[in-house]
């Protein structure tokens, strides 16, 4: 449910990419199947899901065929896509059936040990991971822990209904995959040439927020991976461009947080981080100033009411606080507090109750400051360990650079 609306789930990458797997494997060991078969297999999230087999091909010792990407009600940039599996025989070794079957149960470390006979590779348009702190080694296909385990107990599963000993080799394609990649955060990640075959439960639970969160996740994770021990996080473009262009730091990375400010904070403190600078516009940090860690208008905008109770701490006449709740956007509130001439004022009050939530979000664990701005105003100010964290971020991006010269 979606504001009291009921949404279609639907299935990942990842399922289509075993679904397919399984029916090419079994067609490579010799089973028939009527154009309406359906492929039938169970979801890690226990869902049982009957999937339509599309451009089967066969060959001499290979076949595959496609499943086409359903995400339901989701907004997801992958929506009908192709994912393609092509099953091989190969020359090798049996393995032990026993060790696979226990491989599976044990992790995606044993998975790439004890598949002998079994071996997945990623083809057209399946991105290939570049940098570390990614769920996959640098070099592989993005094909993530979860999708990589369906596919694989998928063609065991044949191999045993076949009573199979050979060697298989599985790859999976996305014709348009590179594409659609541009538009996701697979390059920022250091994932190339295509998409990432993802699912943790097999299922796309519609508008997911959770999905965004886990990309922030990620790319925290890859800084992480790259040596970094303090972050930017911004909200968003605007927020990245006015650090770029403003504080000399053109090449720091930034994480884009979106409305997610609380989810951010959370992770960097369990990550381990040393300090976070946090940029934004004041529309969306003013929020923060109150508690609000999701900024999502959705929730609430009581951006104008935040302004007004620091506009009457800071000596605002009622008529000046009448006409800041009347407002409609926060460039014209700060001409509001101009005229009236408390801007410094006020804003001092919204840092200082900005700069008191953040550090309590990360419990006093590591330097957290902010910085504020508006698009017509430009900077507004900034918290009392901004300048210091400004000063970290510069020697980290000066010992990034001399060890890579």
């Amino acid at each position: 449910m979606k504001d009291n609306q009921r949404l279609r789930c639907g299935y990942t990458t990842g399922t289509c990419a075993a679904a397919a797997a399984q029916r090419a494997a079994a067609m490579v060991l010799g089973a028939s199947f009527s154009p309406e078969d359906k492929i039938v297999l169970t979801a890690p999230k226990g869902v049982r899901l009957e999937l339509d087999a599309l451009d089967p091909e066969i060959g001499e010792g290979w076949a595959s065929c496609a499943v086409r990407k359903d995400a339901g009600d989701d907004p997801d940039i992958t929506n009908g896509i192709l994912v393609y599996a092509r099953v091989s025989k190969a020359d090798g070794g049996t393995g032990p059936r026993k060790k696979e079957r226990e491989a599976l149960r044990t992790g995606v470390t044993v998975l790439r040990e004890s598949f002998p006979r079994i071996t997945l590779d990623g083809g057209i348009g399946v991105g290939r991971v570049t940098k570390r702190g990614l769920s996959c080694p640098v070099g592989e296909a993005a094909i993530n822990p979860v999708p990589r385990r369906m596919i694989l107990e998928q063609v065991l599963e044949v191999c045993e209904e076949f009573d199979y000993e050979g060697s298989l080799h599985v790859e999976i394609s996305v014709p348009g995959g590179e594409e659609i990649a541009r538009k996701t955060f697979n390059p920022q990640l250091g994932v190339l040439g295509g998409i990432s075959i993802l699912g943790t439960s097999g299922i796309v639970e519609p508008m997911s927020d959770q999905a965004l969160v886990d990309t922030i996740k990620v790319k925290m994770d890859v800084r992480k991976a790259d040596g970094a021990e303090y972050l930017v996080i911004t909200p968003g473009n605007y927020g990245e461009a006015f650090f770029k262009t403003n504080m000399a730091l053109p090449d720091i990375d930034t994480i884009k947080c979106g409305n997610f400010i609380g989810e951010a904070l959370d992770y960097a403190e369990h990550s381990g981080f040393k300090g976070v600078l946090m940029v934004g516009h004041i529309g969306k940090l003013i929020k923060v100033a109150a508690g609000i860690m999701n900024t999502h208008s959705r929730y609430g905008d009581a951006r104008m009411e935040i302004l007004g109770a620091h506009a009457a701490l800071a000596g605002a006449a009622k008529e000046t606080i009448k006409e800041l709740l009347a407002c409609v956007t926060m460039e014209d509130a700060i001409s509001v507090l101009d005229r009236a001439g408390i801007r410094e004022r006020t804003l001092q009050s919204v840092l200082n109750k900005l700069d008191f939530h953040i550090k309590e979000r990360v419990h006093h664990s590591m330097e957290i400051g902010a910085m504020i701005f508006s698009n017509h105003h430009g900077y507004l100010g900034e918290t009392a360990d901004a300048p210091l964290l400004r000063e970290r971020l510069s020697a980290g991006a000066r010992r990034e650079d001399s060890e890579i010269s």
